[in-house]
């Protein structure tokens, strides 16, 4: 049976949805079998993900109708993907006026799970319900965080929220934090990994992503790092990331 990932932070422009995408991606490419699930209503890792399909039924719809087939081919031959849309908002709504309301992506996962080595969950940028419900339906979430100013007091929240969720979801782990936007240029990035690290110890990863022009170029052309550009550093960086998963993922089974 697969393992699900939610990869989450309430604050925008962190690296959250390219992190999601580009791990996937990765993934597929030393030929994991990988469903990545947009729950974020921007639908920004739909756009990426080269989807293979120009109609297509989104995670709104799966969740209303479970019967509904929403997984579709990418380009990487072991990558699927149940897109969304700006129809997600509606959602939000909804699940709120329904019992249960915090498991229904869990119970609409549940015939997919053993289907995938892993499923891939993109969060919004917020502790709403759509969040809730990703790291309800999942075994572990990973949390991406920009090398800047306050990044320990939002990990501080992230923190607190999961434990929250363990009232409900008493499996869920933390499979890493991971530092995005590193700039070596920089000063502050050097202070912030300390500290971090320092705080968190094991629970960060080794791999960090640097700031990166392919990496930033990759969503205009709708396709992640390993299709745009191989040999750029963002693709490299990411490879490293799924290589440095897979072997957390060994250990947390054993």
């Amino acid at each position: 049976m697969g393992k699900i990932i939610s990869v989450i932070n309430q604050k925008g422009g962190v690296g959250k949805t390219t992190t999601a995408v580009n791990l996937a991606a990765c993934l597929g490419v030393m030929e994991k079998k990988v469903l990545l699930v947009d729950m974020d209503p921007q639908g920004n890792a739909t756009s990426m993900s080269s989807i293979k399909a120009e109609k297509f039924n989104t995670i709104y719809d799966l969740m209303a109708d479970p019967e509904i087939d929403a997984v579709y081919s990418t380009e990487l031959p072991f990558m699927k993907i149940i897109p969304c849309n700006e129809e997600l908002t509606g959602a939000e709504i909804e699940l709120l006026q329904m019992d249960d309301r915090e498991f229904i992506l869990k119970q609409t996962l549940e015939d997919l799970k053993d289907k995938f080595d892993y499923i891939i969950i993109d969060s919004p940028p917020s502790l709403n319900i759509l969040t809730v419900n990703n790291m309800v339906a999942s075994d572990g979430v990973i949390i991406p965080i920009q090398c800047e100013y306050f990044a320990l007091e939002g990990l501080s929240r992230i923190m607190a929220t999961i434990a929250n969720i363990k009232n409900i979801n008493p499996e869920l782990e933390i499979y890493g934090i991971l530092l995005t936007m590193y700039d070596k240029r920089v000063k502050l990035t050097y202070e912030v990994e300390k500290d971090v690290r320092e705080h968190f110890d094991k629970l960060v990863f080794k791999t960090f992503i640097p700031r990166n022009v392919k990496l930033s170029e990759s969503p205009s052309f709708g396709t992640p790092i390993v299709l745009y550009d191989i040999s750029s550093i963002g693709a490299k960086k990411y490879l490293e990331l799924a290589e440095e998963f897979i072997k957390r993922m060994k250990r947390s089974r054993k």
